[in-house]
């Protein structure tokens, strides 16, 4: 295919604080769900690969972080250190923050990080729709000056999705000219099974009380299409850290895991666009975030 001699290519991370909007704006981006949302913080723990194609301006590939933050045990480490890994590798940062009247430890300490960048550094303040007055918003953007000497601020709001073209011309705007990374199809990298395993700890976040969702990872273990029939057949397991948690996840008599299960369902089939025989287990694998070998073996590793 001949690609305009104006396309440009290239790759921008999200990166933030948790809890600030990252995986939203990104599938407000790509217009699809890619990425699990909720309002409990620390919700991506992996570095999601996404793609925003226009073959008319170019192509960009987004690399949607886990949140910086302050690492309480190894699973804690490994997320900030892919966050603060991936600012190296690619061609320009995008930052999101949220309106607040003060900017603690943990912006000056990503402000900080940035200097070791050498990229251009965008900064998105999201939630705008959640402020009253134009002039709460010009305190918000002096504030972050003074920290960092950003090359654009854009006020967006990733939920209603005001201003978002704008963040997408302007990381353009800054891209090198090149050719496409990916066929103009594609929206990710991860796999269906990955997909859906997410969805389900989606799924478990929204329903379960604050101490649980930390400690809880799902694993597909079956992931096959019925033959002959427009079904595909899941077998899932949701693995927590102690039996008091287990006991909650299920619910009284199985309530809450069919809760879980039913919502994830429905995502999974508005993703395949068939229907799904969703079965869900609870498994117990004590402290796991802190168990090299099971981090390992749920996924998260170094790439």
């Amino acid at each position: 295919m001949d690609q305009n001699v104006s396309f440009k290519s290239g790759f921008v991370t999200i990166i933030g604080r948790p809890n600030v909007g990252k995986s939203t704006l990104m599938n407000r981006i790509i217009g699809q769900k890619i990425a699990i949302t909720s309002n409990k913080p620390q919700t991506t723990r992996n570095r999601i690969q996404t793609v925003y194609t226009d073959m008319e301006k170019g192509q960009i590939v987004f690399l949607d972080t886990p949140g910086i933050h302050k690492a309480r045990n190894k699973l804690g480490e490994y997320m900030v250190s892919v966050a603060e890994r991936t600012i190296q590798d690619v061609d320009v940062v995008l930052w999101l923050v949220e309106p607040s009247d003060f900017i603690g430890a943990g912006e000056r300490h990503i402000a900080e990080v940035l200097t070791r960048a050498r990229t251009p550094v965008i900064l998105a303040i999201n939630k705008i729709d959640t402020l009253g007055k134009k002039e709460e918003l010009l305190q918000f953007i002096d504030k972050y000056r003074e920290i960092y000497d950003f090359d654009e601020i854009i006020p967006v709001s990733a939920l209603r999705g005001d201003n978002v073209e704008d963040v997408i011309h302007t990381l353009f705007k800054y891209l090198p000219y090149g050719p496409m990374f990916y066929d103009e199809d594609t929206v990710t990298d991860q796999p269906e099974r990955q997909i859906a395993a997410e969805m389900i700890r989606e799924k478990a976040l929204h329903a379960l009380d604050e101490e649980i969702p930390h400690g809880i990872m799902v694993t597909v273990d079956h992931m096959k299409q019925r033959k002959g029939k427009q079904i595909m057949d899941v077998e899932a397991t949701i693995i927590c850290e102690r039996d008091s948690h287990k006991g909650i996840i299920i619910g009284k008599g199985g309530s809450m895991l069919k809760k879980i299960g039913t919502n994830a369902r429905f995502e999974m089939e508005r993703m395949l666009g068939e229907k799904v025989n969703l079965k869900l287990w609870v498994k117990v694998r004590k402290n796991w975030r802190d168990s090299d070998s099971m981090i390992r073996n749920f996924g998260y590793k170094e790439s």
